[in-house]
């Protein structure tokens, strides 16, 4: 079995092993670039403060360049026995390197060590997302113009209520991704600060220069307060959860109208048959499974914050073992939102409208208040017009006029797509996603 970093002269049993350590071996290749990464810049520091020479930090450097590239294969693991993905590093480190490699710990802990890996891995994982919610966007958009002259009825109470558009339907999922980026981003800034020098989170007595480690990490800051840097255990997923709730429940309500419209009863939308399934007894059936379980992993992702939080609300300060279940919940959750929104993306993508949806007379009704809004610009009082056409759809005398005239922002006759898009690179232009390139690039070259 391979040595602990904390083992002294005494092993745990095997039962406190298995129970200890958990599903961290699989949880923590999640973070295995971001920790050979840490180090590189934690090293580069310790050089410069005089706790490495020159010759150890080039070896070094060059060994953790070779794990980092073997993290980017996919050929990285975390060996039987050993703890976690901190110990497979220093254990490669010391194999190649002899004692050198156990010169990378100085001035840190696993407790800062890893609040800097999930830091690093949670940024890049926002950028992914950021990405893939910036495809459905324009996605969303361009089915909003192609479609921005077909009609649909608009529901309230799932009554028919008013005349709608598709160009509106497609574009308000477009404009609510506007919104949940901006939570995004406020994750993403409330994430990209440095915890690294923050030891155990009470700082170390080495002469630790975090303003280099931030510089060379591509933090926009360090977490100053190093007690605070270890509250941010737990509050940072948190933080990052709520985020991605909030575009998860974007994906949940767009799901369950694309299955109510997708039914039979509405007709409003049409799916490629090859993106339906099928029923083992029924052979008329085109089921639209996919956006089913978008709707029930996009409800998974919107309980995440109470994971987490339930997990880490009750604990004072200072780090707890409580923080590692954390990662069973929290590190898979990018994946499936990422599935998630890549799948909607093909399907909205492919999916086709009824363009002649309110020819049919049943949803004649719904002209109504544009025939009070006519009667009103006449000159007649708006209450009496309201009643008049009132009385003529309960003596089923009321007949529709379907030339529409809305030309006020937003509505049918003037969607805002431009301006939405404008919204849209304005925010994404707050996110600096280059420094954080430049700075890796510049620490693997």
């Amino acid at each position: 079995m391979a040595t602990k970093l904390w083992e002294k002269d005494f092993q745990m049993t095997d039962e406190i092993e298995r129970f200890t350590v958990g599903r961290d071996r699989e949880m923590d290749l999640y973070l295995a670039p971001f920790d050979v990464l840490g180090s590189m810049a934690h090293i580069t520091m310790l050089q410069s403060i005089g706790l490495l020479t020159d010759d150890e930090l080039r070896q070094l450097l060059q060994e953790l360049k070779n794990i980092y590239a073997l993290c980017q294969q996919g050929a990285f693991t975390i060996e039987e026995g050993v703890e976690d993905v901190h110990s497979q590093v220093e254990l490669m480190l010391t194999r190649r390197l002899g004692d050198m490699g156990k010169k990378i710990h100085s001035g840190r802990s696993r407790n800062d060590q890893v609040l800097v890996d999930l830091r690093l891995f949670i940024r890049h994982r926002l950028m992914d997302l950021v990405d893939d919610i910036k495809t459905l966007f324009d996605a969303l958009q361009r089915k909003s113009e192609r479609y921005k002259e077909a009609l649909m009825p608009g529901y309230t109470h799932l009554q028919i209520a008013m005349p709608s558009s598709f160009g509106l339907w497609f574009g308000a999922y477009a404009e609510s991704l506007t919104d949940d980026l901006l939570f995004v981003q406020a994750a993403y800034r409330m994430t990209n600060r440095n915890p690294l020098g923050s030891a155990a989170g009470y700082g170390s007595s080495f002469p630790l220069d975090r303003e280099m480690t931030t510089r060379l990490l591509g933090f926009d800051s360090m977490d100053y307060n190093v007690v605070y840097a270890q509250m941010g255990r737990g509050k940072t997923e948190r933080n990052v959860a709520f985020a991605m709730a909030t575009v998860a429940g974007t994906l949940a309500k767009l799901a369950y109208d694309a299955c109510l419209f997708n039914s039979q009863n509405f007709g409003f939308v049409r799916l490629p048959k090859e993106c339906t399934t099928g029923s083992s007894i029924m052979p008329h059936k085109k089921n639209p499974d996919v956006f089913e379980l978008i709707r029930a992993k996009s409800n998974k992702l919107q309980a995440l914050p109470q994971q987490v939080t339930l997990i880490m609300n009750n604990l004072p300060s200072g780090y707890f073992r409580d923080l590692q279940i954390i990662k069973e919940v929290f590190l898979p959750a990018f994946d499936e939102l990422a599935d998630c929104l890549q799948m909607t993306t093909y399907i909205i993508d492919r999916m086709e409208v009824d363009e002649h949806l309110l020819d049919d007379p049943r949803y004649d009704p719904i002209f109504s208040v544009e025939e009070v809004n006519r009667l009103a610009a006449e000159g007649m009082p708006f209450r009496d017009a309201y009643r008049k056409v009132g009385l003529e759809i309960e003596a089923g005398t009321f007949k529709a006029r379907k030339d529409l005239h809305h030309t006020h922002a937003g509505s049918i006759g003037r969607l805002c797509n431009e301006e939405i898009a404008r919204l849209m690179d304005v925010i994404l232009q707050g996110f600096h996603f280059e420094r954080i390139t430049e700075a890796e690039k510049a620490l693997l070259a």
